[in-house]
């Protein structure tokens, strides 16, 4: 009897250490100086730089305004350093700092993320 692997799953794993951290700026300077900082801090292996527009409420009103959205990928372990940074950086009073676990990905890109979020020995 031959075993056939489902091709919509070839090649992944569930992925419940890494995450998705989501992060608006009010500029683009900004959005890649905190991409920059993260990634040179081996707290991301990888952080999107997008621009969005935001509708949102703030101070008893209503607000539309452009804004920079980061995609930061990280491990979940690294959650908390990667917020305390974030927060010491940011602008706003209050800046959206968010994870989404990623369920599943490919495995090579899931270690990859894990090498590059790993201090090098001596760093």
């Amino acid at each position: 009897m031959t075993q056939h692997r489902d091709v919509r799953t070839a090649g992944l794993e569930t992925a419940a250490e890494y995450c998705v951290v989501i992060v608006t700026t009010a500029t683009e300077a900004e959005a890649l100086s905190l991409a920059d900082q993260l990634v040179a801090e081996h707290l991301a292996a990888c952080v999107q730089v997008l621009p969005v527009q935001s509708i949102y409420r703030w101070q008893g009103a209503v607000h539309r305004a452009p804004e920079w959205q980061l995609l930061i990928k990280t491990r979940i372990a690294l959650f908390e350093q990667v917020r305390d940074r974030l927060l010491a950086l940011h602008s706003y009073e209050v800046p959206e700092i968010i994870a989404m676990p990623i369920i599943a990905g490919s495995s090579a890109y899931l270690n990859w993320i894990k090498e590059q979020t790993q201090k090098p020995p001596g760093g």
